[in-house]
């Protein structure tokens, strides 16, 4: 896993949010450069696939759930793959969501600050894919695992 380094996380706020509202609509967006190591976090009340690189899908998304969960997706495939690179895929997001986990609990610090509950909130992975054996849910436990 790469360190976390917030001098390369810009962060982005769309459609009305700000750093300290809302909580429920809030959808998070983190894309990243592979050349430069930068990650872009956009925050608004959709996801913001403008954003997206539609050919290599290596986007998090998440967003607070009326449960009280913080719901997270990565795409690993819809078929497009063969089983070894959607494996790969998977190996990828497990080595990097921690990464990705901290830049989104820094990059939404005032809310956290704001509201210091959700640093209790379970963070539920979503894992996407067309093949059974890596299509599931994982439960990544807290935001308090992922403070920078």
């Amino acid at each position: 896993m790469s360190k976390f380094n917030a001098e390369k996380l810009s962060v982005e706020y769309r459609d009305g949010v700000t750093a300290r509202n809302p909580i429920l609509q809030r959808k998070y967006t983190l894309t990243h450069s592979d050349s430069t190591g930068e990650l872009f976090l956009t925050i608004g009340t959709q996801y913001a696939w403008d954003k997206v690189n539609q050919t290599t899908r290596d986007e998090v998304l998440g967003n607070w759930n009326s449960n009280g969960y913080y719901d997270v997706y990565v795409y690993l495939d819809q078929g497009e793959h063969d089983f070894a690179t959607a494996m790969r895929r998977n190996e990828i997001f497990k080595r990097e969501l921690p990464l990705a986990l901290t830049a989104i609990r820094y990059g939404d610090r005032y809310l956290f600050n704001q509201f210091p509950n959700l640093d209790s909130a379970f963070i539920i992975v979503h894992f996407i894919s067309s093949y059974p054996q890596l299509a599931r849910q994982e439960n990544w436990g807290t935001f308090h695992n992922f403070k920078d």
